[in-house]
């Protein structure tokens, strides 16, 4: 199958399981479960998920890998919600939808993100409780990525960031944990589910966090030259916070020369993996040229 054609089957595959494994919106309180499928269902690119189920698929006695691919994205959008509220980047626009504060209110929208941070683990002890080491290693991979020293570590030190210069340390720091830290738990979680050994279990990580550090670069970048129509939320918000980017420390040639950099480090790691990596080295290159 062709990369697009592939992807475009993950993504339908994703949501056809959203429906699936949320619950229901009658369900009580019905509020909270309508903003979490909103927020779920608000469409994306739903790479992350499909990480899961790609890497998962290098191997050949892999668990059912669709339970952990919507917990990533729960939590994915958990944290997506917060970063967009008042208190934070103050959004209106999400994947090209209003953002939960707008479609509901400020309150619901908070804890329509803590029920998903908190619904991407029960997701993962509810299919994989009868293989409690596969199930420990999945929590303990999500609860790391997830916490106060990578992605919301990252998040934190991106607001104190705001109004002031930034050294490349810090930008990294930052990039690594809000950005790169979950994508990579996306391809070790899949390999955890297919039976990786450890040593291809970091050569996951690596290739993670390149494409992850692209993908990151290329926001930026894209923040700085598209618009609103085309990316699906608002643009021009990283100049609107002050905010040190790739693009404002390097500028858009450098910028456009790292990302490239960092792909084709991800395509040579695809190289040392088992099994079909076609996908994985072409959607590396697609995130470094995408549009939105």
């Amino acid at each position: 199958m062709e990369f697009k054609e592939k992807l475009r089957a993950y993504k339908a595959t994703v949501e056809s399981a959203i429906g699936e494994y949320l619950p229901s919106e009658e369900a009580r309180p019905s509020r909270i479960h309508k903003a979490m499928r909103y927020s779920m269902r608000a469409g994306g690119k739903r790479l992350r998920p499909a990480l899961v189920l790609a890497a998962s698929e290098l191997f050949s006695e892999s668990l059912n890998a669709m339970p952990a691919a919507i917990a990533v994205e729960a939590l994915h959008t958990y944290s997506l919600i917060h970063d967009d509220l008042p208190s934070i980047d103050n959004a209106d626009l999400r994947r090209g939808a209003a953002t939960s504060h707008k479609k509901f209110d400020e309150a619901t929208a908070v804890l329509a993100g803590d029920a998903l941070l908190t619904y991407a683990f029960q997701l993962l002890a509810r299919h994989y409780g009868a293989n409690p080491a596969i199930c420990a290693q999945l929590v303990a991979e999500l609860s790391e990525t997830a916490g106060s020293e990578r992605l919301i570590g990252g998040q934190m030190e991106d607001i104190l960031g705001e109004g002031a210069p930034l050294s490349p340390e810090t930008l990294e720091f930052i990039h690594l944990n809000k950005t790169s830290a979950l994508i990579e738990a996306c391809l070790v979680m899949g390999g955890i589910l297919g039976g990786a050994t450890e040593a291809q279990r970091e050569t996951l990580r690596a290739y993670g966090r390149e494409i992850g550090v692209a993908f990151q670069i290329v926001d930026d970048i894209l923040d700085a030259t598209s618009d609103e129509a085309t990316l699906g939320k608002s643009a021009g918000s990283d100049a609107e916070h002050d905010k040190t980017t790739y693009v404002k420390l390097y500028g858009l040639d450098e910028s456009r020369r790292l990302a490239r950099q960092h792909t084709q480090k991800a395509v040579q790691l695809c190289q040392s993996l088992p099994g079909k990596t076609a996908f994985l080295a072409e959607l590396a290159k697609h995130l470094e040229t995408r549009v939105s």
